[in-house]
């Protein structure tokens, strides 16, 4: 079964509209559910997520299912597949037990029982079920896990008593070479006979510290060997020098290095000035000719501080919001035109309320007009199980505010 596909349908079509998650999506497939079932239902058997890590589509595919009242047979077939399309039919599946149906319930705990990634469905249902959902599986649990206890932490464990210690760790930013001055660093960061690795754990050793400005002029020598990339931690030891790095950074935009032009534009997005506009507009540019998905929120973001004054990107912030699979990145969009252009963004609002990403159905919640379908659809997410506590606690406080 393959697990993982790129090429999107175009963005004004129902399957295009379903694999990025749009809110639009959910809507027209309302319309038709027998027309819209087999899309729904590649949705979960191939991911469409252009970042696993971060695009959500679990609640979004589950509502579908739900409001489409489509037979869960088909998913339940895919908790077979690989791990991934395990997890993802089981994240599915979680979700529907929560909004009260048994089949879907007792297809996770029969995995649990039989299926070869079960630890991980297991895990996963002990996070976000009552306790009485699961709790009678310790038995098969224990017996399933003998020989195999080292990796066992967290829930259920903890609450079986099964749970193994945990390895300590490392603290998070600890200065890993703290005999050595800053000064110091600085020079081995400009040997050119260092080493990258000690090259980089000199990074690592100014990330824990104060902002270093000496670290400025040898930014342009800080790629990786094949020149392809900037060393680990500099683009954020950089970013936190703040304004002072700023008129380097605007040389680094021109200088046609991919990794520094990039490294320039993002430190121009976070602390640049009005004169920068056009070089971050040119960024967008250059981004949405690209098609390079992971990464222009951040430039929106900056583009957003100037207000109007960053009208040129209009145009291409809403491309981008139209167009983009990485739906992670959508709402920042969205941030972006309601400070520089906001005409026409009532209706945008409006399906952000059926959007598969949290932050989306948010701005949804705060900004789409007062009509009955919005009220409608506030109650829908105020109540329904399902839903994210943010975003069901946000409906309800809107709710609240409108005229009766």
């Amino acid at each position: 079964m393959a697990e993982r596909r790129y090429e999107h349908a175009p963005a004004h079509t129902l399957p295009g509209l379903l694999q990025r998650g749009r809110g639009l999506g959910a809507r027209m497939a309302a319309e038709d559910p027998a027309a819209a079932a087999g899309l729904v239902y590649g949705c979960l058997r191939w991911d469409w997520r252009w970042d696993r890590q971060t695009d959500d589509r679990h609640l979004y595919l589950a509502r579908l299912l739900r409001d489409l009242e489509l037979p869960l047979g088909p998913v339940i077939e895919v908790l077979a597949g690989g791990e991934d399309a395990c997890e993802r039919a089981a994240r599915v599946l979680e979700l529907l037990a929560l909004d009260g149906s048994v089949e879907a319930r007792e297809a996770l705990r029969a995995y649990v029982r039989e299926g070869e990634h079960w630890v991980d469905v297991l895990e996963s249902v002990a996070g976000a079920w009552p306790v009485e959902w699961w709790d009678d599986l310790a038995g098969p649990a224990r017996e399933r896990s003998k020989g195999h206890t080292e990796d066992l932490r967290g829930e259920p464990w903890d609450h079986w008593g099964l749970a193994v210690p945990r390895p300590g760790r490392a603290v998070g930013g600890r200065d890993p070479m703290p005999e050595v001055a800053s000064a110091r660093l600085l020079e081995l960061l400009a040997d050119p006979a260092e080493p990258q690795s000690r090259k980089v754990t000199a990074l690592c050793a100014l990330a824990a510290r104060a902002p270093e400005p000496g670290l400025v002029p040898l930014v342009p020598s800080l790629g990786t060997a094949d020149g392809g990339l900037a060393l680990p931690r500099l683009p954020a030891v950089v970013r936190g020098l703040g304004a002072p790095a700023v008129p380097a950074a605007r040389e680094w935009a021109g200088t046609g290095e991919p990794w520094l032009v990039a490294l320039g534009c993002r430190v121009l997005a976070e602390h640049g000035e009005a004169e920068d506009i056009p070089v971050l507009v040119a960024d967008l540019e250059r981004d949405w000719v690209a098609r390079s998905w992971g990464g222009p929120m951040y430039t929106a973001r900056g583009l957003a501080r100037f207000g109007p004054g960053a009208a040129d990107a209009v145009s291409l912030l809403r491309r981008f919001w139209l167009w983009t699979p990485h739906s992670y990145e959508r709402a920042a969009y969205l941030e972006a035109l309601a400070q520089i252009g906001p005409a026409g963004l009532e209706s945008v609002h409006v399906e952000c309320l059926w959007d598969c990403e949290e932050d989306a159905r948010l701005l949804g919640v705060a900004h789409a007009p007062d009509r009955p379908e919005v009220r409608e659809r506030l109650a829908c997410l105020r109540d329904d199980p399902m839903e994210e506590a943010g975003v069901r606690d946000a409906a309800g406080e809107r709710l609240a505010t409108l005229t009766p």
